[in-house]
């Protein structure tokens, strides 16, 4: 029996995307692809999805999901890798719950705090799912990987530049500056600069770009990051410029 690709991601709640993905990366090939592109999926397919994906859940990396279905004496090396990540990130948390309870004692004795300071126990996984259902597993991959490599001054300057690059976005737009002007397309410049990075080296093209900008505004935690509904409009009109003017 076979499936074709649309069937199988229905089956298995992942989209045709991600299944593509994982052909590209040599994590799942198909079966059989027909002279018309469609693809198709046997039961050797379909045994070493369920194990992917029965791996996926123990959040083990796509990288490392390879190695281990392929050279299946390397299973509980990766387990003991995956045990050590967990470790790893229970130690982490301990350390944030620390930040945190600090933080929220020195608010409510009203303690002077920086930006930094309130935003020091801010776990940026939080927004893992997310992340991966939007934009697909290798943009979480790509970036997870990138901040993993840092120092813990390197992740100290990177999420300081994050908060400058966003901060001069919202402090133009609540001057009501010109979305076409010099001072927002140079911060936009800035900002595309910024993302690139974040996203671990990709550049942005016209369409993902434009579909940050929209989300800018119709998602209202990022609305607020850029001060209201009315910022979030400005920023979005002068990134839509920008991209006119540099991306087509």
């Amino acid at each position: 029996m076979e499936w074709p690709i649309g069937d199988l991601a229905k089956a298995t709640g992942l989209t045709s995307r991600t299944l593509r993905h994982y052909e590209q990366i040599g994590l799942l090939r198909p079966g059989r692809i027909a002279s018309n592109g469609y693809r198709f999926y046997g039961d050797a397919e379909i045994s070493r999805l369920y194990r992917i994906m029965s791996l996926r859940a123990l959040e083990l990396p796509l990288a490392t999901i390879r190695l281990t279905l392929d050279d299946e004496t390397s299973l509980a090396g990766a387990i003991e890798t995956h045990l050590a990540l967990l470790e790893e990130r229970r130690d982490r948390t301990n350390q944030q719950i620390a930040v945190v309870r600090h933080t929220l004692d020195a608010v409510k004795k009203g303690q002077p705090m920086s930006i930094d300071d309130v935003f020091a126990g801010v776990d940026q996984s939080q927004y893992e799912a997310e992340v991966r259902t939007r934009w697909g597993d290798e943009a979480w991959d790509r970036t997870a990987t990138r901040r993993a490599a840092m120092t813990a001054e390197q992740r100290q300057a990177a999420d300081k530049e994050s908060l400058d690059v966003n901060a001069a976005l919202r402090d133009a737009a609540d001057d009501w500056e010109d979305p076409h002007g010099a001072r927002l397309q140079a911060l936009v410049a800035d900002h595309h600069r910024w993302v690139t990075a974040y996203w671990g080296g990709r550049k942005p093209d016209s369409e993902s770009y434009t579909g940050l900008s929209e989300l800018y505004v119709a998602d209202p935690r990022f609305a607020a990051t850029y001060g209201g509904d009315s910022n979030a409009a400005i920023i979005r009109t002068a990134m839509r410029v920008w991209i006119a003017r540099n991306l087509t």
